[in-house]
């Protein structure tokens, strides 16, 4: 038998044989969300096998949103709420604040230029975060350029840094600087092309990574570029508007594809939103879903407007929402010839304490690991179930 003291510590473990086996065990693990899950897997080797299986064969996995906001009275202040749409479940993530001076400088301005990098710099450094439930901040030299509003992306081993109205380098808004995290230096790369020059900001574009290139697309016109840190150079331009009623587009990666969405019509009179998978080899389109009517209609929001969405993805899920109205998020889940569409209330908006809270998303998979590392002591990261 598995005994704990009194300290939660292990003293002895014996293997635990549950009562309840095979399908049945897998079928009740399946409704079980996965903060709860962390625990059990603990509870002997026969339950960590068992959590594993259900996982493996039944309600596998799948990529959470996290919602992250700083309040503005004092940027010091964090909360952070995430969602699983394997269970369903809105967790709270209770942050402790830093206790250096240094760290509590990165918390000043929490930023976001794609699905999974949260970031903040300043004239001391920059901060980013890469992991789903950004429990690390490496942090590094600035980039020698000031930028009051750019795109920055995580490109395998290197830091892009790119636009954004810069001071310096005799005020280049296409500059371009890279942080190789291999060699712990900045370098000034290829600029920008010129056709970006007045829309070289995260306002305007749309960014997505993967290992090898950075994807930079124009939102309103579908323009697109790729820049390759090894090469410091840019590649295009690409026609990212498949269908030419499409008045705004954004991208993001979902496992090895680039994921393109596009919203039709016009912002007063949007007649819907389709998403098409691109093969970044050849940049050919694949249409794999649209919008169904009614969560087109939760998308608009009270508005009924729908000028801008951003695009959150991660491995074969997406996220959007309407940026001047999030009250709704739209999920869809990218499967083999059809889409899975479905909606959930955003927490935080709904919250009418956080209202005037500066809001940030990310979306990652977290897995059982992660959860086991945020709720351990030396991390002193503690995930509480909140109501949905």
């Amino acid at each position: 038998m598995r005994m704990i003291g009194s300290k939660g510590v292990l003293e002895k473990e014996e293997d635990f044989d549950s009562p309840v086996h095979g399908d049945l065990l897998d079928f009740i693990l399946a409704r079980v969300p996965l903060i709860d899950l962390a625990s059990a897997s603990r509870v002997s080797k026969s339950w960590g096998r068992a959590v594993s299986s259900s996982l493996s064969h039944f309600n596998k996995l799948k990529p959470w949103l996290l919602i992250h906001t700083q309040c503005s009275r004092s940027l010091t202040q964090k909360t952070a709420h995430a969602y699983d749409p394997r269970s369903h479940t809105w967790i709270q993530i209770v942050i402790t604040p830093p206790s250096s001076s240094t760290a509590n400088k990165r918390l000043s301005t929490l930023r976001s230029s794609n699905s999974n990098l949260l970031y903040d710099f300043s004239s001391t450094g920059l901060s980013f975060s890469e992991d789903p439930l950004h429990l690390t901040w490496p942090r590094v030299a600035p980039p020698q350029a000031w930028r009051v509003d750019p795109i920055v992306a995580l490109v395998g081993s290197h830091i892009v840094v790119a636009g954004g109205g810069g001071l310096g380098f005799e005020d280049d808004p296409l500059s371009v600087e890279v942080y190789d995290m291999k060699t712990s230096h900045w370098s000034t790369c290829q600029s920008m092309p010129d056709i970006l020059k007045h829309s070289a900001a995260s306002t305007w574009l749309s960014v997505a990574a993967n290992r090898s290139k950075m994807y930079v697309t124009e939102k309103a016109s579908g323009i697109t570029y790729s820049f390759s840190p090894e090469n410091k150079s840019w590649s295009g331009p690409y026609d990212l508007r498949p269908d030419p009623t499409a008045f705004f587009t954004a991208v993001g990666f979902a496992g090895d594809d680039l994921i393109l969405a596009g919203v039709m019509g016009r912002a007063q009179n949007v007649k819907t939103l389709r998403l098409w998978k691109i093969k970044p080899e050849t940049m050919e389109f694949d249409q794999i879903g649209e919008i169904p009517c009614e969560l087109l209609e939760k998308l608009k929001g009270e508005t009924s407007e729908l000028s801008s969405i951003s695009l959150l993805t991660a491995k074969n899920f997406a996220y959007m929402y309407n940026n001047s109205d999030p009250v709704e998020i739209i999920m869809c889940e990218i499967g083999d010839g059809e889409c899975k569409w479905g909606s959930v209330k955003n927490l935080v908006v709904n919250d009418e304490g956080r209202i005037g809270e500066r809001m940030v998303m990310s979306c990652g998979m977290v897995e059982i690991g992660h959860l086991h590392r945020a709720m351990g002591p030396a991390n002193r990261k503690f995930l509480v179930k909140s109501d949905a």
